[in-house]
């Protein structure tokens, strides 16, 4: 089992080394959401009741640690229904997908389970109601991302357009300008979402949107403890996946905010330990898909090589569970 955040603080030097002090700054809420949560529980759960192998559409989740342990458990991960055999158990990834993906596995007799996160479903939702209301629809969000894909796949081609950052957000030039909305992709920067969102609004005084911006609870918190943290620090890990865009996000968001340097690490064996000389407070925080085991192995690192200080600093607590879809629930 991982050593405790208090553990560590409690282990001191050994009689022959006197290692150096380090002061450990770690951001909460980090890890895990509930969409992550739910979706590793969709594949895990459908492997006890069906057996093994469940095949998965997609990385589940934007992280490799994950991937690895539910593939140890019989899932096989695909990335088109193509490679998937007739009558099987398949598993959509918690990012969401075109409507042509569920269409294909009715046609070809696949059982089908939606791991799709409430909060993308939710803009899915809101991006047919606007088209059911002749808007046309620009989405914010990065180009090729699984669930830019899924969603602008819930509706035909043209009726979305994707609008990627403050300068396309200046330069977009839809046809009707009377009738537009807005939605966005829910891992991005907070600041970022809201420069573009008040582009828009300014250049499109009518445009529709929601009350709140689509950035999911989880992103903003995690983005907000960051920022809480980041000035104090000389040196702030984020743990998770390149292919993770809420942990890029948040490495974007500690360097803006004033940490001395941020880096990502997917786990704790692609870190450079050299990078610590000279580094007397370091924060950590991890992706909203990234295991807390993987802050613990960090942490037990660090714990061999410095005599480590250790604080959590939480700016919010999460209690956010969302059920399994049917028929799992």
């Amino acid at each position: 089992m991982p050593d405790s955040p208090t553990d560590l603080l409690m282990r001191g030097p050994s009689a022959e080394t006197a290692l150096r002090p380090l002061r450990v700054v770690l951001a909460g809420p980090r890890g895990f959401c509930a969409g992550v949560d739910r979706a590793i529980r969709v594949v895990e759960e459908a492997l006890r009741r069906y057996g093994a192998p469940v095949y998965v559409r997609h990385e589940i989740v934007h992280n490799r640690t994950v991937v690895e342990m539910l593939e140890a458990q019989g899932a096989i991960f695909v990335e088109e229904l193509d490679e998937v055999p007739e009558n099987a158990h398949v598993v959509f990834s918690a990012h969401g997908v075109p409507k042509a993906v569920p269409e294909e596995a009715q046609r070809r007799n696949l059982a089908y389970l939606d791991a799709t996160c409430p909060l993308v479903s939710k803009v899915h939702r809101e991006a047919e109601r606007h088209f059911a209301e002749k808007r046309h629809i620009l989405m914010i969000g990065h180009a090729g991302h699984p669930e830019v894909v899924g969603t602008m796949g819930q509706l035909p081609t043209g009726v979305v357009t994707l609008v990627q950052n403050a300068a396309e957000a200046e330069t977009v030039a839809p046809q009707d300008v009377a009738n537009l909305a807005f939605i966005t992709q829910t891992t991005l920067s907070v600041d970022d979402t809201a420069e573009i969102v008040e582009i828009l609004r300014r250049r499109f005084p009518t445009i529709e949107g929601p009350k709140r911006e689509d950035i999911c609870y989880a992103t903003t918190n995690r983005q907000a403890a960051v920022k809480a943290i980041a000035q104090a620090c000389d040196l702030l890990i984020v743990i998770g996946s390149p292919n993770s865009s809420n942990s890029q996000r948040l490495r974007e968001v500690a360097e803006r905010a004033g940490a001395g340097r941020a880096i990502l690490v997917p786990k704790v064996g692609d870190m450079d330990f050299s990078i610590m000389e000279g580094v007397g407070t370091v924060g950590i925080t991890a992706g909203a898909s990234a295991p807390e085991s993987l802050v613990q192995e960090v942490l037990s690192e660090l714990a061999r090589r410095f005599m480590l200080q250790i604080e959590e600093r939480q700016v919010t607590t999460e209690d956010v569970i969302f059920k399994l879809p049917y028929p799992l629930a």
